[in-house]
């Protein structure tokens, strides 16, 4: 090989991602230089956090892409060429190796993956930062104790679909909140929620008092802004509330909307606390062990959404932001 195919970022986004955001370039690939390796690229994750990454704000975990370089994003391929002793040729890693076909690394902070243990996507998704932020943001931030009611925004999401399962796995009552049919219908029949809340249809503040009648316990919050407010009407003493994401706002060109019933964190004793997962990579190996397990015993249910071709990564992404993707999101490349 001497090319790479990768998406560079043009422009900062306004509202939703467009095309034009992106140039679509092909590059010559360089020589090696020792300690660094080459990595043919397989899959893609798509992720939420990527929108902000693409804003020009430093106020974050992690500081913005620059315009002119590589979209960053997490994948995971396979090493074709290696001048760094802790690699060798064949060996499959997951990391930040951004949107393109090859990635030339020096291995810090690359993981190594064995694709006999998993398909390739799982570990982008379950068995990746979806499922060591589902695990830890559940389990260390939100407590749930067997009877509790959780209630999970985003739930048909790659990380809102685990947390749901993994909530009914240490014994509470889990309500998800997705949009359509087809999503409510999957969280119930497919995943065991005990109920599920259609946003494009219902009164989700209504809804929530249905099916959560003594309060919540736990909610984990993928979305933000009206459904983080009705959640809030309706806590219950001691009530533990997880921010992962707030998808709803990552394409608003306004200020971020804050909550409007933030007083009931204090009316109900309340707390509400992020979860990034960064915090907890050095347990990462824990919540895969477990997660895993859980996997091969049929206790956890994954989904991937697999989309073909890296020249459709701007049109692909958009789908998280429509509620198009059905599961993780991943976009293969070869």
């Amino acid at each position: 090989m001497t090319s790479n195919r990768q998406f560079l970022l043009a422009h900062r986004p306004e509202g939703a991602v467009q095309r034009t955001d992106f140039e679509f370039a092909t590059v010559p690939l360089r020589a090696l230089q020792d300690g660094e390796i080459l990595i043919q690229i397989s899959h893609i994750s798509l992720d939420p956090a990527m929108r902000g990454w693409m804003n020009a704000s430093t106020e974050s975990y992690m500081p913005p892409v620059a315009l002119g370089e590589v979209m960053r994003a997490i994948a995971v391929g396979r090493v074709s060429e290696s001048r760094n002793p802790g690699f060798a040729v064949g060996d499959h890693v997951t990391g930040l190796l951004g949107v393109q076909e090859f990635a030339i690394h020096n291995g810090a902070g690359l993981n190594k993956v064995d694709p006999k243990l998993a398909p390739l996507p799982l570990f982008l998704g379950a068995l990746g930062m979806p499922g060591l932020t589902a695990y830890f943001g559940l389990l260390d931030v939100g407590q749930p104790k067997e009877g509790d009611t959780v209630v999970v925004s985003g739930a048909a999401g790659a990380v809102g679909a685990l947390v749901g399962q993994i909530a009914k796995l240490k014994g509470a009552r889990v309500v998800g909140i997705a949009g359509g049919a087809d999503k409510v219908r999957y969280l119930v029949e497919e995943l065991g929620f005990d109920a599920a809340i259609d946003y494009k249809s219902e009164d989700v503040a209504a809804a929530l008092r249905q099916h959560a009648p003594k309060g919540i316990d736990v909610f984990f919050d993928n979305v933000g802004g009206t459904t983080l407010d009705a959640a809030l009407a309706n806590l219950a003493h001691g009530a533990r509330v997880v921010i992962c994401g707030a998808i709803s706002q990552y394409n608003n060109t306004q200020a971020v909307a804050g909550p409007a019933n933030y007083l009931q964190l204090l009316v109900k004793r309340a707390t509400m606390r992020g979860v990034m997962v960064s915090d907890y990579y050095h347990r990462a190996m824990e919540a895969i062990g477990t997660m895993g397990g859980w996997i091969q015993s049929g206790k956890l249910k994954t989904r991937e959404h697999v989309v073909q071709g890296l020249d459709t990564f701007p049109e692909t992404f958009g789908k998280l932001f429509t509620g198009a993707n059905q599961g993780k999101l991943v976009l293969q490349v070869v």
